[in-house]
């Protein structure tokens, strides 16, 4: 195959060999050409044109292509949707190919430029800016299995931070789902899950590898300081710095030390309490519609991206959430103030990812330009704080990251020009004054400019042709070009112009003036690009050795934004200052949903606030009520507030008083899971099992509707039990919302379970919602007015009022539903019985079934209809 291949062909196949099933961008002069296959999958994802290129074993070669100045475009794409690209550049000139043809004896007329893959483009490697959500991380994780513990290592590599921490097997999807990774990486025979793997070789999660590799890339004998590590942790970070090496293909991007993260110090959630909560991303995808929308008022986007953090990984340590809380306060107290570092943080560049491009070779002029503004605006922020009185501990610690960079800022300030390019290719980025060698090759190459637009006005005088223009191209360099008419006064050879090419409409000439001109243009301009090129590398090689203090520094400046961005939310909101405390209770007066309440207030409506109270003795609330009754909001309001408050936000609340929960669990809603092949109802009790086998007395766990899924009694029977779990073996605090009514009579045995319900009214036969929470059994459900409210056909509702008068009047004639529990050896209470109310219709059809209408004389018949009326209208009040 390859042998009968053209040169560029065979090339092309030893490369797509290398890419090891990636998408491969193969690199011909301004293009990145795809072929076979991967054309077809490229050109289908990015909606692009598929054509051929000559044949390969007798068929057509498929072809498609992206300029390389739009490539971030395309690649953008192409990893949303799953796929891995290989980008395989042009690794010597022309000119160097023709000199190594020249030493290896080959004819230059047909040697071909060497390629070479420089670099694997995935979902988790993204440094690019075109490529990265500016307010979203992007995390890479690599885990190992050491002795029955797991180790997760995990980078953002556009920022360079990185974390170390363990946990059991157990829980490896909560820990997974909390970090978020874009790409997971595992040895090739991994079989722990998750699904999605990217699979490396196994010989590189190697703890002692690991370990080697840290104390290299760090420059230390030993690794004490950054922290303790497990080996389960440094083997996964071996396999985690291999995986990046070999995706750079050697070069490593930005890895500032590791930091230890103990599981005992966050909250834990597990995947399906955060898809529950919606605190990232919301049920229908997307960052609209969820907590962090609906919170986030950050002014950059390093400041979002730590809020995500923060929500994500919600504290357990008293005294952190409380600093973090000070620093919140002690913003919403000034609001002016605010309003001015608000101003100033906007105007910042992303300090923290334009260094992670520069440490990865990816860096641009303009990087370079937003690192020096970064810091330059940065110390001026820490001029202006520094004058605050009375600031709190954390603001404190922050300060000193600031600054310390004086030298950096002016040796940059000095070097570069006020708005660097993105490229660096055509140079113009060196600022005028800071290399007397490189002004002067500026100017040499600026007066040959002028001397070529003189030679030009010389020689339209002296040919008497004013359209004659001196241009310039790539290939031919400058020439000089007339109108075909006027072309044969200048091939005369006594002219003193060479002919070089005819076009359509136009001849192109060549002159000794101008070739010597040319040359001093290109010799300035080369040796030119060359000094600004070196002054690149000594700027780059600069801020690289001072990586961890900026990178300090950008971090210092996203808890700052942090912080008033949440006291500019609170100010909004009318928000509250949590307490935090040890206790096991938790109070919340007059609680709101904040993603429902900022919904409401764009349709004008108001929010329905809500107290929730649970303490040692009434720590589980059984809440009943109708459907669309706001039982469901009332529990993730309450969790989100647990939630946002150890994360160090105010809530809205008037007041909230937060017991630390170790573990927040929320089972509310379910779908069927089709890749997996489980039910709604096997979705809800795996959910259940999690919350039963982990949750402890510190946790808070939010449960609505179990057992709905399944039969009434197995329903009902699964509901009673994880009550009585719940309650007693379990004891932590819980909200739980059912409309299966006997539940109610576990409230004479459980002596920390309170029944309430959400309020709800019927007026002249429609149900009016309340959304307010009361002490109390629900009374009904109300379940038929819901369905008329929802749009079902009156034919259907009456109907279903008939079968339910006949359930009802069983259920009373046998005890009910939950007769005979009252025997089970936890529970004495006598089986009671619920007398169904009377029916308005049943009435109205038992009388006029008695009437014989043929024998009513026309005012007996009125008579009736005004009795009938008068029923009616006594029966609704």
């Amino acid at each position: 195959m390859a042998g009968t291949a053209t040169p560029m062909m065979q090339q092309y196949l030893a490369l797509k060999k290398e890419a090891e099933g990636s998408l491969l961008f193969y690199r011909m002069g301004d293009f990145f050409e795809l072929f076979f296959d991967d054309a077809k999958v490229a050109a289908n994802i990015l909606d692009i044109a598929l054509t051929s290129r000559g044949e390969h074993d007798g068929q057509p070669v498929a072809m498609c292509g992206v300029p390389v100045h739009a490539a971030e475009g395309y690649l953008a794409r192409l990893i949303k949707s799953g796929q891995r690209v290989a980008i395989a550049e042009q690794v010597e000139t022309p000119g160097e190919a023709k000199e190594r043809a020249k030493r290896e004896g080959k004819p230059s007329s047909k040697v071909l430029v060497k390629r070479d893959i420089v670099r694997f483009v995935t979902a988790g490697t993204l440094t690019e800016e075109a490529l990265l959500n500016p307010r979203a991380a992007n995390l890479l994780a690599a885990l190992a299995e050491v002795r029955g513990t797991i180790g997760i290592a995990s980078i953002d590599i556009s920022t360079g931070t990185m974390a170390l921490e363990q946990c059991s097997p157990e829980m490896l999807g909560a820990e997974l789902a909390r970090i978020g990774a874009t790409e997971i990486v595992a040895p090739e025979d991994w079989a722990l899950g998750p699904d999605e793997l990217t699979y490396h070789s196994r010989s590189t999660f190697s703890s002692d590898a690991g370990a080697e590799r840290l104390k290299s890339l760090h420059g230390v004998a030993t690794l004490d300081g950054f922290g303790t590590f497990s080996r389960a942790m440094l083997a996964a970070a071996g396999g985690l710095i291999a995986y990046l090496d070999h995706v750079g293909r050697g070069a490593l991007p930005l890895m500032l030390p590791p930091v230890v993260r103990e599981s005992a110090s966050g909250m834990t959630m597990d995947e399906a309490t955060r898809g529950s909560l919606e605190i990232l991303e919301s049920s229908t995808g997307g960052r609209n519609g969820s907590l962090i929308a609906s919170l986030d008022r950050c002014a950059t986007g390093a400041g979002s991206r730590l809020l995500a953090e923060d929500l994500s990984a919600p504290l357990l340590n008293q005294a952190a959430i409380e600093d973090r809380l000070q620093l919140v306060q002690f913003w919403r107290e000034r609001p002016i103030e605010r309003a001015d570092l608000r101003d100033t943080l906007r105007a910042l560049p992303d300090i923290g990812r334009a260094l992670g491009r520069i440490v990865a070779g990816r860096g641009s002029p303009r990087d370079l330009g937003q690192v020096r503004d970064g810091l330059r605006e940065a110390s001026r922020v820490y001029e202006r704080l520094s004058l605050e009185t009375d600031r709190p501990a954390l603001l404190d610690s922050l300060l000193p990251r600031l600054i310390g960079h004086g030298a950096l800022v002016d040796h940059m300030a000095r070097a570069l020009v006020a708005s660097p390019p993105t490229e660096r290719s055509n140079g113009g980025y060196i600022a005028d004054g800071y290399d007397a060698s490189l002004d002067d090759l500026r100017e040499v190459s600026g007066n040959a400019r002028r001397a070529i637009a003189a030679m030009e006005a010389r020689y339209r005088d002296e040919t008497g042709i004013a359209s004659l223009k001196i241009k310039h191209n790539g290939v031919l360099g400058y020439f000089i070009e007339v109108p075909s008419r006027h072309a044969d006064a200048l091939m005369d050879a006594t002219s003193g112009f060479t002919h070089r090419q005819t076009m359509k409409g136009a001849v192109r000439f060549n002159s000794l003036n101008l070739h010597e001109e040319a040359s001093r243009i290109s010799e300035a301009g080369g040796r030119a690009l060359a000094a600004e090129e070196a002054h690149f590398e000594e700027l780059t090689e600069e801020v690289t050795a001072a990586r961890q203090a900026i990178a300090a520094t950008a971090a210092a400046l996203a808890r700052i934004d942090v912080s008033a961005g949440n006291a500019e939310r609170a100010s909004e909101g009318e928000w509250a200052l949590p307490t935090i405390s040890e206790e096991p209770g938790l109070t919340i007066t007059g609680g709101r949903h904040p993603v429902v309440e900022a919904a409401l207030a764009k349709t004008g409506e108001r929010f329905v606030a809500n107290n929730c109270a649970l303490a040692p003795d009434d720590r589980l609330w059984l809440i009943g009520g109708p459907n669309m009754g706001g039982k469901s909001t009332f529990l993730r309001q309450n969790a989100l507030i647990v939630l946002m408050a150890q994360a160090g936000c105010f809530v809205p609340a008037e007041a909230a008083q937060i017991g630390l929960v170790d573990r927040l669990f929320s089972r509310v809603g379910a779908s069927d899971n089709l890749a997996r092949g489980r039910s709604t109802f096997m979705v809800e009790m795996v959910e259940t099992a999690a919350i039963l086998a982990q949750a402890t007395t510190r946790s808070f766990v939010i449960l609505d509707e179990v057992g709905r899924g399944t039969s009434t009694y197995d329903g009902l029977a699964l509901a009673w039990a994880v009550v009585e779990a719940v309650h007693s073996r379990i004891a932590c605090r819980c909200l739980f919302a059912t409309h299966y009514h006997e539940l109610a009579r576990l409230a004479e045995t459980c002596e920390a379970l309170s029944l309430h319900h959400v309020r709800a009214r019927e007026w002249k036969g429609d149900l009016v919602l309340l959304h307010e929470l009361s002490e109390g059994p629900a009374d009904r459900s109300y379940g038929l007015a819901v369905a008329k409210l929802a749009g079902v056909p009156d034919a259907v509702v009456k109907r279903a009022s008939q079968v339910l008068a006949k359930l009802e009047q069983a259920r009373s004639e046998t005890g009910g539903i939950a007769a005979g529990l009252g025997e089970l050896p936890l529970f004495a209470a006598a089986a009671q019985t619920v007398e169904p109310e009377p029916s308005p219709d049943a009435s109205l059809a038992a009388r006029l079934s008695e009437t014989d209408l043929d024998a009513l004389s026309p005012r007996e018949a009125l008579d009736l209809l005004y009795d009938l009326k008068r029923e009616v209208i006594s029966t609704e009040t």
